[in-house]
């Protein structure tokens, strides 16, 4: 298939069945959403969401968190990972924003990564979900996702990825393709054993593809084979193991 047919597919898909994707993290402001995506690093979305609450509270503006050191919001945040660095990112982020940018989260790519903790996924983030611009972030399920399907060839670093789909997505669909990808990747196309049997994409996934030749096939069942005779195997040593054990003692007896 080519690559412009399976890129076609996969946005007819989602657009169709997946209009509406957006970020699971739960925000109110670009101040918020900036504050959760960088907590999200490396942390699951439904473990920032349970900590944001009570964050918000106690900091609900730039000046508040501004206002705060490290030591102030750690306690806030300890339950995610690497809460030392991200409490003094958060500090840090605050206080760039009220003296460089009055107070405000910029819109630009650029700006948004000279904010400590910002790196080119989070502004790509910030700017595609708040500002809407043709941006497209990163994460690890986008990188799998977009290599796995075929959207992405020999990309091998975030970067790579990131300019290919902007190359070939439509503009207007870079922001949610995004979500498309994240989602995708959390629910279906996991990491360990992609969920091939329900993915909806499998008639023009790549990976499919390539774990179903003949080939692929042959070699699963192989393997398949293997595992059975490791198990017998096993059973048979526990038998004889249990059988030894069981002399020993009537021996004794």
């Amino acid at each position: 298939m080519l690559k412009a047919e399976r890129y076609r597919h996969f946005v007819e898909y989602f657009s169709k069945n997946q209009p509406a994707a957006e970020t699971e993290l739960h925000y109110t402001n670009p101040y918020e959403l900036l504050v959760a995506v960088i907590l999200s690093a490396q942390c699951t979305d439904k473990r920032i969401n349970q900590v944001t609450p009570a964050l918000f509270q106690r900091f609900p503006d730039v000046a508040a968190l501004a206002a705060a050191d490290a030591d102030e919001i750690f306690p806030y945040i300890r339950s995610v990972s690497y809460p030392n660095n991200k409490a003094k990112h958060l500090a840090g982020m605050a206080k760039m924003l009220m003296d460089v940018f009055s107070g405000e989260v910029p819109s630009d790519i650029n700006d948004l990564q000279k904010l400590p903790g910002v790196g080119r996924k989070t502004a790509n983030v910030i700017a595609s979900v708040v500002f809407d611009a043709p941006a497209i972030a990163v994460d690890t399920h986008v990188f799998r996702v977009a290599n796995r399907i075929g959207l992405t060839i020999r990309a091998t670093t975030p970067l790579a990825v990131e300019k290919q789909l902007v190359q070939n997505l439509p503009e207007n669909t870079l922001a949610i393709a995004h979500h498309w990808l994240i989602l995708h990747g959390r629910y279906i196309c996991v990491a360990r054993t992609p969920k091939c049997e329900i993915c909806p994409l499998t008639w023009f996934c790549k990976y499919y593809e390539q774990q179903n030749t003949e080939t692929a096939l042959l070699r699963a069942e192989a393997a398949r084979i293997r595992k059975t005779k490791d198990i017998k195997k096993k059973k048979a040593l526990n038998a004889i193991s249990k059988e030894l054990a069981k002399r020993s003692v009537d021996k004794d007896i």
